[in-house]
């Protein structure tokens, strides 16, 4: 079941169709949502705190070279 059945709700969603699993919204309902007052605006998220800067990796010692 995917984006390619027809008989899922998935697939009617891509192919942007209506049907038996997902039934359109009818012109009463629309009126209904529409007269309805807005409902009100959630409060904003508190501000998440700042990640702690992470430590510089220490440097790596060159190699020595075989002579």
């Amino acid at each position: 079941m995917g984006k390619g059945d027809k008989k899922s709700k998935k697939g009617k969603l891509a192919m942007g169709s209506f049907g038996v699993k997902r039934k359109s919204k009818t012109a009463k309902s629309r009126a209904k949502r529409a007269a309805a007052p807005a409902a009100a605006p959630k409060k904003a998220a508190a501000p998440k705190k700042a990640a702690a800067p992470k430590k510089a990796a220490a440097p790596k010692k060159a190699a020595k070279k075989a002579e």
